[in-house]
């Protein structure tokens, strides 16, 4: 072959990647906790309305992982990662239901901290990488795990927060870019220092930037990492009670702000500085939502405490925009539910209507724009509810703890469609790609798919 055609094949190639670079639309994939910024919603996937286990009905695959963690599964293009931690000693048991118990499960045994990356046609490991082995530095909650944080990726990398276990980035063939280690971050009841629950804030991933939020029990803080090299851009320490939220982003006119849930001080940051735009005190003191956005408004819910409130915040919010008591709007805040957020699960925002799902199934539908209750329904027969709703082509869809999947009709009147079941404790929040349904449970995950081989 002559030197110039060696060339064109050269050239040939690169455009034939490029092109094929350019078919994978990141706006529709499942890159971080709850889908693109948090969203929980991917319409257009046609998924199947029933499917069965145990037959195999509409199951394309059922992969075993090893192990136990509270972790979603995220999806880009035609790779599915999770996370999980393998104990030598810990069965990975979870208690389900609603219980107000607060002492950790005591266990001193050898840990592995692992990221493994599924192909979604087969269910297939493509690749398995150790992050971390040794004994948790923090005790797990008997519904927690010591892997509750999603990863997240932007197609290039993909990031595993495991705590005080470390911050980990792959490229997306598994090979290890770089780590950072926090320390101990005290994941812990704020009333009670021996009461740890674990960490589970999960990354976010913007414009190439990490974001990180950890709040805990000392030195709480917030930070954004360069994703191609773990450089620390910029941190700002937080005045806070240990907290279980993810952050999200919004944009207040072409201006981005890290936006995140708290006790004492839920608010924004800008993305590029790190510098407070706005806060906000008060609601559940054990906040473990993430905040969602549109509408030209971010939502925010948590509970635990004196109150449970859902709030509806405008974007150009400045300063200290804290209610006073009794109060549900001022100059920044649209309205306010003083009772009647979740204190898992976070909400879900499809069209104009604003969805909240609490710990023991009642499912609350909102008008987004007003607040005005539309209905409220207690969603099958769970015993409890940790799992967050999403949303995929008018249905709506919730997991009960006991692996019962409810899909219900997205709009202003509750209407139940379907029961499906996983068979298997169900603790984390599903993933939506085109066709696919992904379930992580207690011991497999699980591709719901019209497709089968």
């Amino acid at each position: 072959m002559s030197k110039l055609s060696l060339l064109l094949l050269l050239f040939i190639s690169i455009i034939i990647c490029s092109v094929n670079g350019q078919n994978i639309d990141p706006n529709r994939q499942w890159n971080m906790y709850r889908g693109n910024y948090a969203g929980g919603i991917l319409d257009n996937v046609h998924l199947p309305e029933t499917w069965d286990v145990k037959s195999g009905k509409n199951i394309a695959w059922k992969t075993e992982i090893p192990g136990m963690g509270n972790s979603c599964p995220i999806v880009w293009d035609n790779s599915v990662f999770v996370t999980t931690a393998v104990s030598e000693g810990d069965t990975g048991e979870v208690q389900t239901g609603i219980y107000g118990s607060i002492i950790p499960v005591e266990d001193s045994s050898i840990h592995n901290w692992n990221l493994y990356c599924i192909e979604k046609s087969t269910g297939e490991i493509k690749w398995e990488r150790t992050a971390h082995t040794g004994v948790p530095e923090q005790k797990r909650h008997p519904m927690s795990s010591h892997a509750n944080c999603t990863p997240a990726t932007n197609g290039e990398y993909v990031v595993a927060f495991f705590g005080s276990e470390g911050l980990y980035c792959y490229n997306m063939e598994g090979e290890l870019q770089w780590s950072k280690d926090f320390g101990v971050l005290k994941s812990t009841f704020f009333l009670v220092a021996d009461a740890e629950w674990e960490f589970s804030s999960s990354p976010l991933i913007h414009e190439n930037v990490v974001i990180i939020q950890c709040d805990v029990q000392e030195n709480s803080f917030l930070a954004a990492y360069n994703i191609k090299t773990g450089e620390e851009i910029w941190k700002q320490n937080r005045d806070e009670y240990p907290g279980w939220g993810t952050p999200n982003i919004y944009y207040d006119g072409d201006r981005p702000r890290v936006v995140v849930n708290g006790y004492k001080h839920r608010g924004a940051y800008d993305f590029e500085s790190g510098e407070e735009i706005w806060r906000m005190s008060g609601g559940g003191d054990i906040p473990i939502p993430t905040p969602i956005v549109g509408n030209d408004y971010i939502y925010f819910n948590s509970a635990h405490g004196k109150v449970a409130p859902i709030y509806a915040i405008q974007k150009n919010a400045t300063g200290d925009i804290t209610l006073a008591e009794d109060e549900t709007s001022n100059e920044y805040v649209k309205w306010a539910k003083l009772r009647g957020g979740s204190y898992m699960g976070t909400m879900l925002l499809y069209g104009n209507y604003l969805y909240c799902a609490r710990w023991n199934g009642r499912l609350t539908c909102y008008n987004a724009l007003t607040g005005e209750e539309m209905y409220a329904e207690k969603v099958g027969g769970g015993n409890s509810y940790t799992s967050s709703p999403v949303a995929a082509d008018g249905v709506i869809y919730i997991a009960d703890n006991n692996g019962v999947v409810y899909s219900v009709l997205a709009g202003s009147i509750y209407i139940l469609l379907e029961e499906n079941k996983l068979d298997d404790v169900c603790m984390s929040t599903p993933a939506i790609s085109d066709r696919y349904l992904f379930f992580r449970t207690a011991r497999y995950l699980i591709a719901v798919s019209g497709i089968q081989d």
